[in-house]
């Protein structure tokens, strides 16, 4: 349910409610929340405020992360190719030159 912020146009109190979204706003300032000892049923306004914000915690919050499991293991099937398509695709290099002849030292 969200908080909402009102202000009593009689005595200036600033109060805050917590309504659902559904509920009308309120009309008259709350009799328990009123700071005056005499009641004054002032009328209200609700105030436009910032909101709580939204906090996101945890490794992250990404579109991948929700993915179903036959997405998961298709994505895995379409990678491997790739992968071990690029190491065939590599052969390993031969010289084709024969190695130099061992020169002798003169002692």
């Amino acid at each position: 349910m969200p908080t909402y912020e009102y202000l009593c146009n009689k005595c200036r109190h600033e109060f805050e409610a917590l309504q659902p979204i559904s509920a009308q706003p309120l009309k008259v300032c709350p009799k328990e929340l009123c700071p005056h000892k005499k009641w004054g049923r002032g009328r209200v306004t609700r105030q436009i405020s910032a909101g709580g914000g939204l906090l996101f915690k945890g490794s992250g919050f990404y579109i991948t992360d929700y993915r179903s499991e036959g997405y998961k293991q298709a994505a895995k099937k379409d990678s491997l190719p790739a992968k071990s398509a690029g190491a065939v695709a590599k052969p390993a290099a031969k010289p084709d030159s024969k190695p130099a002849k061992p020169t002798s030292a003169k002692t």
